[in-house]
Formats: structure tokens, C-alpha cells, sequence
């Protein structure tokens, strides 16, 4: 049975448009996989802590060694990751804030980035049997041909990260210049029904 995790970042709800792409993605990826299973992580109603110091002690001490204060302070990052390693489909939605990530899902990404265990400690990725589809909602626009191309630092941080722990099968739908909804120029839906081909091509 297939499995797709989908990570979810936005705080707004119904009027976010990566939420949007998440919710069109659903659709057409249970069409295509009729017996799948799809977990949802969102990172809004996720009590996501960032790494503290009892984090990093032990994350940086042999499991063997836990103390039982140890084995709390990493029990959410084992569950991430866990959701991770059973998956065969990863999506992330998220809004670009200032060029890069919301902190919410950097704070994902640090407890899913795991030595040992998505991570080798030669450094090789051990997730390397996943696909992943990022679904990007930006107030700027980052084609080729973009004057502000150069500021794309989401896009390539979220592909170096996904590297690192071994998942190099990654397509970006990047729905650019989505401040026009908020600001009237286009309808939500409309908007959306731009990026549905690339989104069924994905799902399928």
C-alpha cells in the first residue's frame, strides 16, 4: 500500500494558497492510488518545539545512554521521523516568508534531520528510496528569466536538505506572484487551477 506524508506549514487556513495545492494533490494522488494511506502533519497544530540544549544533549548521546528525560526530549523528533522512513511520497506545502521557509518548518527539519537514522553518520542520506513534491506559494516570482531569481533561497534549501538525507527525486511547483489573490487581480480558485496539470503529472 502506497503512503504519502504530507507536511503542511500555512497559518491561514482556507485562504492559503499552498494549502490549496496540498488539498488539489490529495485529490488526485488517492484517484491515482485508490488503496493508499495519506498522514497528515500539520505543522500548525503540531506542538514543534526548536532544538534546546536537553535536545541536542541527547540527541548527541547513544540511545543505550537515555535517560528517560532523554527519551521525552526526542520522542516528537521519533515520531517525525518514523512518519518519514514509512513513507513513499513526501509533500511539503509551504508559503515563502523573506525569501526563505516559515520557521515552523525549519523546526520540522531539524528534528528530522537524524543521525543514525536519516542520516548516516558517514554523512550519506538514508532516505533514499522517496520521492518528494515541494508546493510553493510565493508573493515573488523566481522563473529563469527573473530579476530576483538570485533571491530563490527556499526553493534551494529545501533541495540541499532533502538531499542530505537522500531523497534526490524532487519536483518544485512554485506557485509565484500569489500576492496577486490577496491583492484582487485573480480569483483563489482561478490561481489555483494554473499549476493543476503539474499537479496531477505529480500525483499521478
Amino acid at each position: 500500500m502506497s503512503k504519502l506524508l504530507v507536511v503542511e506549514t500555512s497559518p491561514r487556513g482556507d485562504y492559503s494558497i499552498s494549502r490549496g495545492l496540498t488539498r488539489r494533490f490529495v485529490t488526485e494522488w488517492q484517484a491515482a492510488h485508490p488503496n493508499g494511506e495519506v498522514v497528515d502533519r500539520d505543522l500548525m497544530e503540531t506542538d514543534l518545539p526548536f532544538v534546546t540544549g536537553p535536545w541536542l544533549q541527547a540527541y548527541f548521546t547513544p540511545a543505550e545512554q537515555h535517560s528517560p528525560e532523554m527519551k521525552e526530549a526526542l520522542r516528537l523528533s521519533d515520531e517525525l521521523v518514523a512518519e518519514l522512513l514509512a513513507t513513499d511520497h513526501l509533500v511539503i506545502a509551504t508559503p515563502v516568508y523573506n525569501y526563505n521557509v516559515p520557521a515552523a518548518l525549519k523546526a520540522w527539519i531539524d528534528h528530522i534531520v537524524r543521525k543514525g537514522l536519516t542520516l548516516g553518520t558517514d554523512g550519506s542520506g538514508l532516505v533514499a528510496v522517496k520521492k518528494a513534491t515541494v508546493l510553493l506559494a510565493s508573493g515573488g516570482v523566481y522563473t529563469e528569466d527573473s530579476p530576483i531569481r538570485d533571491r530563490d533561497i527556499a526553493t534551494q534549501y529545501l533541495r540541499l536538505i532533502l538531499k542530505v538525507i537522500g531523497i534526490t527525486d524532487v519536483t518544485f511547483i512554485a506557485a509565484g506572484n500569489a500576492k496577486a489573490v490577496d491583492t484582487g487581480q485573480i480569483g483563489r480558485d482561478d490561481f489555483l487551477a494554473k499549476f493543476q496539470s503539474e499537479i496531477e503529472a505529480e500525483a499521478a
